[in-house]
């Protein structure tokens, strides 16, 4: 089941907004409390989901959540985007326990973005089939930067000296390499180092 798009319930979005200690105006001005044991199967409905979730863990124990991104209140709550981050915990069968903190974005009543953080392993939905590797977060970048500049792949390719079958390969999130990156970075006017952010390569990569 694909984790984004999922539609919130009025409760839990009332527990994702639940933020005490989120100062406005320079005073404190805490929140009517809510239940926010209501975020505890919700939680853990969506990583039962994930087909790599180990079902014997599960979230137990969250606390009031901290805004990462807010939209404009006064803008139209359909269209108002929230992220938000919930700490708290998970337990196994066995009682052991990990600290989890659950990074969720929403828009109106629908789940846009999930990751949870289990002590020091970060997971979230997949994208590929099981069975295939995930594709480079670079593929969705560079097409929405081409989309944006109305650079068609045939024109990158042309201009930057590659196949179109290499940059459609990029494009679908196949692991860019430093001379791609050069040869792209000109061609969308932007700066070496920025495009090389993007795709992951840090200055002493060889690749």
């Amino acid at each position: 089941m694909e984790n984004a798009n999922r539609a919130l319930t009025a409760d839990v979005i009332a527990a994702l907004r639940y933020w005490p200690g989120v100062i406005w105006g320079g005073q404190k001005s805490p929140p009517d409390p809510v239940d926010m044991t209501v975020l505890l199967p919700f939680f853990n409905e969506v990583l039962q989901d994930l087909p790599w979730w180990n079902r014997d863990w599960k979230v137990d124990r969250v606390r009031p959540g901290d805004p990462t991104e807010t939209g404009d209140h006064f803008c139209d709550p359909a269209v108002r985007f929230t992220e938000v981050s919930i700490p708290g915990t998970v337990t196994s069968g066995n009682g052991e326990g990990l600290p989890f903190v659950a990074k969720v974005g929403f828009t109106g009543d629908q789940l846009i973005r999930f990751q949870a953080k289990i002590g020091d392993v970060v997971i979230g939905p997949a994208v590929a089939p099981a069975g295939r590797s995930e594709p480079h977060s670079f593929g969705r970048m560079l097409t929405g930067l081409m989309d944006r500049r109305g650079i068609q792949v045939r024109d990158m390719a042309r201009a930057a000296g590659l196949s179109m079958s290499t940059v459609h390969m990029l494009r679908r999130g196949h692991n860019p390499n430093l001379q791609q990156v050069r040869l792209i970075a000109g061609i969308l006017d932007m700066s070496e180092a920025d495009v090389r952010v993007i795709a992951g390569l840090d200055d002493d990569s060889t690749q």
